[in-house]
């Protein structure tokens, strides 16, 4: 009896996967994510060719930013979580830098753990009583905790109180010191990739269909069994352990740390950087922050007034855009996809 052979038929199979794998990383989404990532990338190398390294500073605390947003983006678009007191965990990053450096230890890991530490376990109680609210009480708890601290760091006066602490020295990790901006910058770019990607993975894994089964309707998902506060708090955790890390680099970028870093207002600036790029998508809270940074830069060049013109912009842009500027591109690819499943082969 002779077999038959399989590959002819697998063949077929195999070129449709791989034709299907193409299509989804070529969608403009996707290639715009990589463009802006890449041009991220390439700013001191075009800051060195055109002579300006003020550049590399700018978006230095842009990147910084984005990263901080993206970490808020895991519960406010993935968890439907509106937190008001995000930049209270900016603000222990960066006092966990200032308070060490000002006692003499200027190692980058013994800052990093300790503000990690000092983080987690603030995020764990706070989460812990804010979540078991929902929806404007949410809002207000978080708003009410970080004034809390932002008012408990104007209070220490060892550390400059309301004055701010003059760092003298940037985090040295051994291997390599953020003293240089160009390592700084890198350093913080590598960490926003590692983020993406993770976060990436994360949300399409288990624990992010939870996550966002509990935005849709977190009622039905406790029905079936699912510990929907278990996963809230632990993404509210990771997400507090992001804007931790984003505090750290800002500490270093500025050489500086001031109370005004837990202020609500950052906490509000996070929020629109999310829905200006797009909630609930995995780039569209760099592209939110590099957009609104980037025009806060340019009208800032233009007017005194800047806030005026930048308002209304921002406004035209939600109006225009509803899900932000880089959601709008993958609300309609999503969109395509639904209306070529519907119409069938």
């Amino acid at each position: 009896m002779i077999p038959v052979a399989s590959a002819p038929e697998a063949a077929p199979e195999a070129a449709v996967s791989r034709s299907v794998r193409s299509a989804r990383w070529a969608t403009p989404s996707t290639l715009v994510a990589v463009l802006l990532l890449a041009g991220l990338a390439l700013v001191p190398v075009i800051s060195w060719l055109i002579g300006e390294p003020y550049y590399v500073t700018l978006f230095t605390r842009v990147v910084i930013l984005a990263l901080a947003a993206v970490g808020l983006n895991l519960i406010l678009g993935y968890g439907a979580l509106v937190s008001f007191g995000h930049a209270m965990y900016i603000g222990i990053g960066a006092y966990a830098v200032g308070i060490l450096s000002f006692h003499g230890v200027g190692s980058g890991w013994v800052q990093l753990g300790a503000a990690l530490a000092v983080g987690s376990v603030v995020a764990a109680i706070i989460g812990l009583i804010c979540l078991r609210t929902s929806g404007m009480a949410f809002i207000m708890i978080t708003l009410a905790f970080a004034q809390m601290f932002y008012f408990l760091a104007i209070t220490l006066k060892q550390y400059g109180g309301d004055d701010g602490l003059t760092i003298n020295a940037r985090s040295d990790f051994g291997l390599f010191t953020l003293a240089n901006n160009t390592v700084l910058y890198y350093a913080t770019f590598a960490v926003l990739v590692a983020c993406l990607i993770a976060f990436r993975r994360l949300v399409h894994s288990r624990f992010g269909m939870v996550l966002r089964g509990c935005r849709s309707n977190e009622r039905r998902m406790a029905a079936l069994g699912f510990p929907t506060l278990r996963y809230q708090l632990t993404a509210y955790v990771i997400s507090a352990q992001v804007c931790v890390v984003a505090g750290i680099f800002l500490a270093n970028l500025t050489k500086f740390v001031a109370p005004s870093y837990m202020a609500w207002q950052a906490s509000g600036d996070l929020i629109v950087m999310i829905v200006l790029g797009g909630m609930g998508t995995i780039v569209g809270p760099v592209a939110g922050a590099v957009a609104l940074l980037i025009f806060e830069e340019i009208l800032a060049g233009w007017t005194t007034h800047w806030m005026i013109v930048l308002g209304p912009v921002i406004v035209l842009i939600v109006l225009t855009a509803k899900k932000g500027l880089y959601g709008y591109l993958v609300d309609r690819e999503a969109r395509r996809a639904e209306a070529d499943g519907a119409a069938g082969p």
